[in-house]
């Protein structure tokens, strides 16, 4: 009866939780980005502020 290999299925489970986990920061990135970056049409608060 073959026996399982628990250490393949442990690299494997750290691979998948690393690749998770940079999946989540880069996600948070982009969405930091995406509301650093106004939208063509809207003007900063800090503009609309000094007019």
């Amino acid at each position: 009866m073959a026996r399982d290999n628990y250490s393949f299925k442990k690299h494997q489970k750290e691979l998948d939780r690393k690749k998770k986990t940079e999946a989540k920061k880069q996600k948070k990135l982009e969405k930091k980005a995406m509301e650093a970056t106004p939208e063509s049409g809207q003007i900063p608060n800090d503009q609309a502020a000094l007019e």
